[in-house]
């Protein structure tokens, strides 16, 4: 596509962000359509109050927000400035919060964004207004600050038409053209305007104009409020008109507050009432004849336990009171975070939505890189959007999801906290059994999966009697954790247990052309013979690893891919050949697996099978199609957690009897059913990466150590040109193992080498092995094994050292026998 016509449905500040991104990449034909005036739209840019807080729990957001204050500081407009990096400041009003500041603060490091703790001093010379007595503490980052949404839309809606993009307003988008598969072009009341690239932009409205094309985007339009007080004498003769505002941005998340200043008023936003979504089939009858329909009237009775709050917080602010106000629309998604991709079934047609001003530059350039270079320089998947099961495409889930999005938006929310509404949707044919054990559910893809058992608690406390060490953990490590998982992980090693592995994603690829498909789009070889298994990965184009998946060859043209969720199906599906020449099925719900491992598997399981399961004859990496007992099964000798045993597959009907089966044969053998912790736990013993943990497309296989899963003398495969121009990494993925044996972190630390941050930690958990907690961390290559490095949590620094993998039985003895 030599010179693509592109259309972009949106001159918000995504839409206007990705005219300039594309066209400062050489695409030059450029057309915005946009439904209001520009560049006051009456959409959510036009109301935006514009705080930019850089730093997130995700990686991918906080690199979106950086970049965007990057090039919003760097935009010129004629009325003043795009950004004013006035800084930003979060207090914490209660020990809770201050704890969760130092979290926040690790994210900053780790991701590169300056910040610094404060206490309440230092808060108070920051911000004059605040309250002393009412704050612990603060977490001051100097490079946030005030996006003028307004201006910086138009500044670069400038620099696109000055390279032949042009602005079209009142060009309200009719329907959407395709021929043969593809996007043609984008209806208007004046006429069709052809197009080769359609990017759907259009914020609350994005779920409307994609209907038109069939596409699910699972985001739902809320009211959210902001107010305005009168004047403020605290305030007087501080700001002038063309600075606006020269504290820093604030935010009050005890109480859902946030403030900024409008010259000498403060402008409130506020997050603690109850969700209000907004019903689009109305809102242009609500509307009409508004210039704003993103600007619905404001509801005083929701603001008032704000206005006492801020008020609290301010005391400035009881001279004045709240002169104006509204309740703006903002997009919501069950997950919070964006809505970026390509149309699986309409070749063309693009989305990016959900996209708030902070992260809005940011967003709009992964989105020109993934169009025109074929993948972004920055992970995406948690913004995909194909990254939702089937359920979480109904209405019922989108709007239940995203309400509860509303809800936390400033909640404290721990990584291993999973959602109480719609609960149970998926459930293993192991569920009834589980939950006689007591089971504690943490739930993955709509999947409810087994935590750890209570049933295990009196093998914990024999563990304990016999001198198992069960170190202490801090409150926050301690949630949603028990300490039944350590016995569960140091069981699986001394006896025999049985791991629910339903939820793992599969795949049925068959066909004359399976083979073929496979080869091209994963880097190892897959041409083996029947009953070969062999781990591979998906990379790419920029060589960055876009999954890993378990491929089972169970006949000549049929394999087994164990995979890991939605994206690799669609990524599996957008490689169809189209001579039909292989069918694709997600066979995950009609089938479950248990996982059997441990030195006590084989002696389970053999006497249930006719076949021989002795090493010599069914080696690692093979499987094997029998049966146990009557029940039909497929038997994969892998071990994601590094012992002797089994993948045992069946279909769902056979599932309960499957169970019951193993659980009978395993008591004379001490078997137990064990959970998700300590599964993790023995992963991690074992050196097993976790895609999208610890490695995403950011990550060479070379620099994530499973390069090993590649062959460079393969034909060509999707990623190996890159790999071919492939510098060596600067940094690489490292296990560390912490010297105090209570030391617990969960991910996203940051690391630091001689006083300097060096890096981040991925995923940690405590080894029942080798009595001290393991993580994996990016770490500069240079560093060489027994190299003493610093992790930082909750504002203390502990040490560990690099330590070679794997950390447990690094001669795979422990497999292999």
């Amino acid at each position: 596509m030599a010179h693509p016509k592109v259309v972009i449905i949106g001159a918000g500040i995504v839409g206007t962000s990705l005219a300039d991104e594309i066209t400062s990449r050489g695409w030059t034909d450029v057309t915005v359509l946009e439904k209001g005036p520009l560049f006051v739209t009456g959409g959510s840019t036009s109301h935006a109050p514009g705080l930019v807080f850089q730093t997130n729990s995700s990686k991918t957001m906080t690199e979106f927000a950086r970049y965007t204050t990057e090039k919003f500081l760097a935009l010129e407009h004629p009325d003043g400035w795009a950004f004013n990096p006035v800084g930003g400041l979060e207090v914490a009003t209660t020990p809770q919060r201050w704890q969760d500041l130092h979290r926040k603060a690790g994210w900053a490091q780790s991701w590169g964004i300056e910040g610094r703790l404060l206490d309440p001093a230092e808060c108070v010379a920051l911000h004059p207004l605040l309250d002393v007595d009412r704050i612990v503490g603060g977490f001051h980052t100097p490079t946030d600050g005030l996006a003028k949404a307004l201006r910086a839309a138009e500044a670069q809606a400038r620099l696109a038409t000055a390279r032949g993009a042009v602005f079209r307003p009142h060009q309200e988008v009719l329907g959407i053209v395709a021929r043969g598969g593809r996007v043609a072009g984008v209806e208007t009341a004046e006429g069709v305007i052809e197009a080769d690239i359609v990017i759907c932009a259009a914020g609350f409205w994005g779920a409307e104009v994609a209907k038109q094309v069939g596409l699910v985007v699972p985001l739902v339009p809320m009211a959210h409020q902001y107010a305005k007080t009168g004047r403020i004498g605290a305030l007087d003769g501080r700001n002038t008109e063309r600075g606006e505002a020269s504290l820093p941005i604030l935010r009050h998340q005890d109480q859902d507050l946030y403030f900024r200043e409008h010259l000498d008023r403060i402008g409130i936003g506020y997050y603690g009432h109850k969700p209000m979504p907004v019903d689009m089939s109305t809102l242009a009858a609500v509307t009409a004849g508004t210039t704003m329909p993103s600007m619905l009237s404001f509801t005083d009775e929701d603001f008032a336990p704000a206005w006492h709050e801020s008020m609290e917080l301010l005391p400035a602010l009881g001279d004045s009171k709240v002169e104006e106000g509204f309740n703006g629309i903002f997009s919501f998604t069950p997950d919070g975070f964006s809505i970026m991709g390509e149309h699986r079934e309409l070749a063309g047609f693009w989305v990016a939505e959900a996209v708030w001003v902070t992260h809005s530059a940011g967003v709009a350039k992964a989105t020109a890189e993934w169009i025109i270079d074929g993948a972004p320089q920055t992970d995406v998947h948690e913004c995909d959007l194909y990254r939702f099961e089937d359920v979480a495409r109904s209405d019922h889930f989108i709007m239940e999801t995203s309400s509860q999005a509303f809800v936390e938006v400033y909640d404290i929310i721990h990584p291993h906290q999973h959602r109480t509404a719609l609960r149970g949707l998926r459930t293993s044919p192991f569920y009834a059994r589980q939950q006689e054990l007591g089971a504690y559910f943490f739930e993955g893809g709509s999947w409810e999966r087994p935590a750890w058992y209570e049933a295990n608690a009196e093998l914990a406390q024999r563990l304990l009697d016999d001198g198992v060490a069960f170190p202490e953990r801090d409150d926050w490590s301690s949630n949603f954790w028990s300490p039944i998982s350590i016995a569960e992980a140091h069981w699986t090693r001394q006896a025999v247990a049985m791991y629910d592995m339903t939820p793992l994603t599969r795949y049925e690829i068959a066909g004359p052309g399976a083979l073929e498909l496979l080869q091209r789009l994963s880097t190892n070889n897959l041409d083996k013979s029947v009953g070969s298994v062999t781990y591979t990965l998906l990379l790419d184009e920029n060589g960055g690893i876009r999954s890993d998946l378990t491929v089972a060859r169970l006949a000549p043209q049929r394999f087994q891919v164990g995979a890991n969720g939605p994206l690799d199906f669609d990524w599996f599906t957008r490689n169809l050949p189209a001579d039909g020449s292989v069918t694709l099925r997600d066979i995950t719900g009609g089938t479950c697996c248990i996982g059997l491992w441990g030195p006590a598997a084989r002696d389970l399981v053999q006497p249930l099978c006719s076949d021989d399961l002795s090493h010599e004859s069914f080696k690692y990496f093979r499987a094997l199609q029998t049966y146990l007992g009557a029940i039909p099964v497929t038997m994969m000798r892998v071990s994601y957690v590094g012992e002797l045993g089994w993948e045992i597959y069946t279909t769902a009907e056979y599932g309960s009897a499957l169970w019951d089966l193993l659980w009978s044969a395993g008591q004379a053998h001490g078997v137990i059913a064990a959970g998700r912790i300590a599964f993790n736990s023995l992963r991690i013993e074992k050196g097993y990466r976790g895609w999208g943990t610890d490695m995403t497309t950011e990550h060479l296989p070379a620099a994530a150590g499973v390069d090993f899963a590649v062959r460079m003398n393969k034909p060509d495969f999707v990623g190996k040109a890159a790999l071919e121009k492939a510098d060596p990494p600067a940094k690489i993925l490292r296990s560390i193992v912490f010297d105090s044996p209570s030391m617990v972190v969960l991910g996203k630390e940051p690391v630091y080498v001689r006083g300097a941050c060096a890096g981040y930690v991925t995923s940690a958990a405590y080894s029942a092995t080798i009595g001290r907690s393991i993580a994996y961390a990016w770490l500069p290559a240079a560093l060489g094994h027994g190299t003493v490095v610093e992790v930082e949590y909750l504002g203390t620094r502990y040490t560990a050292v690099v330590h070679p993998e794997p950390v447990v039985d690094p001669e795979m003895s422990r497999i292999r026998r």
